[in-house]
């Protein structure tokens, strides 16, 4: 018997309709079916009151983390877009689970069937049969261990496939934000915000903001201010096992978005500390997957 965990987009009615099939369909194998709460009714999760808190990282019991954690699963199917993907890594990115993505969505980056071919699917990746592409996710730390700090009083910890984005609560100023490379301080940004992403999310958010694009499997840090209003508006790409520190300086705060949720205000001297996790996402794959081939379909280089 394995533990499956479904993860589905819940704005689309026929990945909803896909998840109760594939959760009926793998129960009467004699398999578990986990779902997070918000998902169990559109998964029909045979077992609703079982323990399905989500949870991630070290935080449970957060505002932004409500639960205790998932269980210990045996593979991860997430049924939607690049979205559901992130969403998986954020509940059990580093729980070590294959994830298998199965494209409900319009761009399907990071995806790897379509749903009809999901059912074989999954039977080959409880069968051993499949690839895995290993994906460096980022750590962000954020928050004070004292009460009364911007932070909340708490230090909080979440893992991030595409990017942590500290930026600016409002179009009316440019944010300050000094940045410090391995406890050494290198300058300061005057700048809408900052991106600080994996490779996986170099073809994101950084790039729409002028980043290079960089093969996800590779390791590396990659810093990309958002409109600039300095001189030096150039990305940077750091060693993978480089610790980049932003402090606001800034009297008006900033904001803290982690794959694209919004997760906290910051103060004047708030910080937000990513690094590379010692432990990388497992993304499922059938075949290989040529980053440039993909890169070519996904962004209509073909035409060209």
């Amino acid at each position: 018997m394995a533990v499956i965990g479904l993860i589905v987009h819940q704005d689309r009615p026929e990945a909803a309709a896909a998840a109760r099939d594939l959760s009926e369909w793998l129960v009467e194998k004699g398999h578990q079916v986990w779902t997070p709460p918000q998902d169990a009714a559109d998964a029909s999760d045979p077992d609703p009151d079982a323990d399905t808190d989500p949870g991630v990282g070290s935080d449970a019991g957060s505002e932004a983390d409500p639960g205790g954690g998932a269980p210990e699963l045996d593979a991860v199917v997430t049924l939607g877009g690049d979205g559901s993907i992130l969403r998986a890594v954020e509940l059990v990115g580093e729980s070590g689970a294959p994830i298998l993505g199965v494209n409900f969505g319009r761009m399907g980056y990071l995806t790897e069937v379509a749903p009809d071919d999901a059912r074989s699917a999954i039977d080959r990746v409880l069968a051993g049969d499949h690839g895995i592409e290993e994906r460096m996710l980022l750590t962000v730390e954020f928050g004070e261990p004292s009460a009364g700090a911007g932070g909340g009083g708490t230090r909080q910890r979440r893992v991030a496939l595409n990017e942590a984005v500290v930026e600016r609560r409002a179009a009316s100023y440019a944010l300050r934000l000094g940045v410090s490379l391995n406890g050494e301080q290198f300058t300061t940004y005057a700048a809408d915000g900052l991106i600080m992403s994996t490779p996986t999310g170099s073809t994101a958010y950084s790039l729409s903001a002028g980043g290079p694009v960089i093969d996800p499997t590779h390791r590396a840090l990659l810093l990309t201010p958002v409109s600039p209003h300095m001189l030096f508006d150039r990305s940077m790409v750091v060693a993978a096992d480089s610790e980049l520190r932003l402090e606001v300086l800034s009297d008006r705060g900033a904001v803290l978005s982690v794959d694209g949720r919004r997760l906290a205000e910051l103060g004047q001297n708030d910080a937000v500390v990513c690094s590379a996790s010692p432990r990388p996402a497992r993304l499922v794959t059938f075949g290989t997957r040529r980053f440039h081939q993909v890169l070519k379909s996904k962004f209509g280089l073909n035409d060209r």
